[in-house]
């Protein structure tokens, strides 16, 4: 499944947008409670932006059958704009650790020179942000890209988490060298947790596979672990959408959030009406 390698972190260009409290307000905050439940960390003001889209993405129930839990130690792939970076580091960082990592930007192809400038400083703006957001020292903020993984991370992670990159992975023939930092990362009885759009069933590997949609084939993915040393431990249909036929010729794009075929597309209050892609949930053991 060797593919043409993408620039998959372009999205964390945003980072910036990680945090839109001010600091003192989340610094409070972080000091009264020293172990917010997940229902105070969706309740509170830091994600008003957010909350629209739970009603698609369900963090809740979401995290819930990933089993993440205040205390753990969680590592969240390539965050982009920190959707679930303003979920994950209040409930985890209290009492136990918030980690992003991403590829090896040096590795990678950028359509841009600003892209790669951007790339490149990401771990650095990444700290700082969610540092000023949390109302602590970016010291306390642990980001890396995988060539330069910390000595000290190694089989300290309860959870990997993976959300909707799959397929960017895919494409960009990184998977493998993802999956296998996972592996170092985990604990023996830490797991790595998958939402994915989900192509539709019994879709060949030509259509979803060998080129860019979005979507992947549940089969591709779980084969994809497999062969890095893991095996399925669950899925879950919490963010299934049956409303998506995952056919379109734009891929997932065509549909909210990015809705990329324009304004004046005369679809565009069915691709609204549909709401965001069908997703497949799952969840990944080391295997024996």
């Amino acid at each position: 499944m060797k593919l043409p390698l993408l620039a998959p972190m372009a999205a964390l260009a945003a980072g910036t947008a990680l945090f839109t409290v001010a600091a003192p307000a989340l610094a409070d905050a972080h000091m009264e409670a020293a172990a917010p439940t997940l229902e105070e960390v969706l309740a509170h003001e830091r994600r008003d932006g957010d909350r629209a889209r739970d009603q698609y993405r369900h963090p809740a129930e979401t995290l819930a059958f990933f089993g993440v839990e205040p205390g753990m130690t969680v590592a969240e792939f390539s965050p982009g704009g920190g959707w679930y970076t303003r979920v994950l580091a209040p409930l985890l960082m209290p009492a136990g650790k918030y980690i992003a990592f991403n590829t090896d930007s040096d590795a990678e192809t950028y359509p841009s020179r600003e892209r790669e400038v951007r790339a490149n400083a990401w771990t650095e703006t990444f700290k700082n942000t969610v540092a000023s957001g949390m109302g602590v020292e970016a010291s306390a903020v642990t980001a890396f890209e995988i060539d330069e993984m910390p000595e000290d991370v190694a089989g300290t992670v309860d959870r990997v988490l993976i959300f909707r990159s799959m397929h960017g992975l895919n494409i960009g023939n990184n998977a493998d060298t993802v999956l296998k930092a996972a592996r170092v990362m985990l604990k023996d009885d830490g797991m790595v947790g998958v939402v994915q759009h989900r192509a539709p069933e019994g879709a060949s590997y030509d259509d979803y596979g060998a080129r860019q949609r979005g979507y992947m084939r549940k089969q591709d993915v779980i084969a994809i672990f497999e062969a890095n040393g893991f095996e399925l431990a669950g899925e879950s249909e919490v963010n299934a959408n049956p409303n998506d036929p995952a056919n379109w010729p734009n891929g997932v794009w065509t549909l909210p959030p990015v809705l990329a075929t324009g304004a004046n597309d005369p679809k565009r209050s069915e691709y609204m009406a549909i709401g965001e892609s069908d997703r497949m949930t799952l969840l990944f053991k080391k295997a024996d």
